[in-house]
């Protein structure tokens, strides 16, 4: 199969220029093995049932075997022998050259003190699920980084995609597996993880077996505030009014294997000093790592997307932040949201290493497109009366689900998401 170009692929050969090791970590299934497969020149597959035993056996008795090989080597799914880690950080000490080690990791291990800190020694790059231009979905007419260098006039730029292939495209989500299949088998890849994370993944970071059926019913609680800041609270009762001996500090050991799984991917708060510390919303905004888990999780079709536009919104959200969070990566940058208890809000602040910034709102239709804008001149009203050490905005943004961009009159851009690219 013909390697599809993901967007970290820039940023993996600058960091294997830099640093002796480059970690890719992300969840199941986003691409991290084949991409890293491009870069290296060998390969340790820890995964590999016919070498796992001997592997773990080795790495407990001399980890530097596993080492061996032409570099860079590839390490897949290094996290199954924690030892690996301090192994590599030795090997690139004692080498002294970049480009040694790549290593993949679709979890988080639980905390171990053994293990030595690899600044200097390691680069780090989070993957993603493709964006809609990854996927081919998007045309890609608009670029975010001419945006922000003011390279690109947007009027009168269309987008392909209709609301019902943006449906299609929430449900299927950004899995590389699912890009070439027919729609129907295309819809099942997401649905089928959802059944292997609460069965097998759940239970992998740490060995301990879970309650499938808890598992799954978080998750779709979870959906249920897909794109919210909604306290967890709700959350809690929802999952306790079918579970009702669940305590809540096992909710939340659940929720937090599955941010250690990359499957939650929340995204934090905005805090410029314009607001009272106590009128501005610090908590994080709810968020998947692909839209696609939600609607498994909901059990949502295309179809039923089209006939509940609020869910639909929502999911749009998830799937917008998916693609901004990888476009802002690449520049260089964060991404983050804006509340606070007057009622003013963006949907995504994004935020770049160089101090520039962009206030982004996310709107399915076109008929809040005049609410988004009186949010964003008035949050950058108080930024310039509150705080105008920040500067100016240097883009604001109205992002749809639409199918023409242009510029309004006040300088805010609408842009249709099937327009952009990083």
């Amino acid at each position: 199969m013909e390697y599809i170009k993901r967007i970290i692929d820039a940023q993996l050969e600058e960091k294997l220029q830099i640093t002796g090791a480059v970690l890719i970590k992300g969840c199941k299934l986003c691409g991290k093995t084949t991409t890293a497969k491009k870069y290296s020149k060998s390969i340790l597959e820890m995964q590999n049932p016919d070498t796992q035993e001997n592997n773990i056996n080795l790495a407990n008795t001399k980890t530097s075997l596993l080492l061996n090989g032409v570099k860079p080597r590839l390490i897949d799914e290094w996290q199954m022998v924690p030892k690996l880690w301090n192994a590599v950080r030795y090997s690139v000490d004692l080498i002294g050259l970049p480009e040694q080690y790549i290593l993949t990791g679709s979890a988080t291990p639980i905390d171990d003190e053994t293990l030595h800190s690899g600044v200097g020694r390691f680069s780090i790059i989070n993957m993603k699920p493709m964006t809609l231009f990854e996927s081919g979905d998007s045309n890609g007419k608009i670029s975010l980084k001419d945006l922000f260098e003011h390279n690109i006039k947007i009027d009168g730029i269309k987008s392909d995609l209709t609301f019902e292939k943006l449906a299609f495209l929430i449900c299927r989500g950004g899995w590389p597996n699912s890009v070439n299949m027919a729609p129907d088998k295309a819809l099942k890849i997401a649905q089928n993880y959802i059944e292997l994370l609460v069965s097998s993944y759940i239970t992998e970071i740490d060995g301990v077996k879970r309650n499938p059926e808890l598992a799954r019913t978080i998750l779709k609680s979870y959906s249920r505030q897909i794109s919210t800041i909604d306290s967890d609270k709700s959350l809690i009762d929802d999952v306790k009014a079918n579970f009702t001996e669940v305590s809540d500090k096992t909710i939340y050991e659940y929720i937090n294997h599955f941010k250690l799984l990359f499957i939650i991917d929340e995204i934090n708060a905005w805090n410029p000093n314009i607001r009272s510390k106590t009128v501005i919303r610090t908590s994080p905004k709810k968020s998947f790592i692909d839209p696609s888990l939600a609607a498994a999780s909901l059990t949502c079709t295309p179809n039923d997307l089209l006939m509940d536009f609020n869910t639909y919104g929502l999911l749009f959200e998830n799937l917008v932040d998916r693609d901004l969070s990888v476009y802002v990566s690449s520049l260089g940058g964060h991404l983050n949201h804006y509340r606070d208890n007057y009622g003013l809000e963006c949907d995504s602040i994004i935020r770049l290493n160089n101090g520039k910034y962009a206030l982004v709102e996310i709107k399915l239709s076109g008929n809040h497109i005049e609410e988004a804008e009186k949010h964003l001149l008035k949050l950058k009203s108080l930024i310039e009366e509150k705080e105008p050490r920040l500067g100016k905005p240097e883009l604001m943004m109205i992002i749809t689900a639409t199918d023409m961009a242009y510029e309004k009159e006040s300088g805010v851009l609408v842009i249709p998401i099937g327009c952009l690219k990083d």
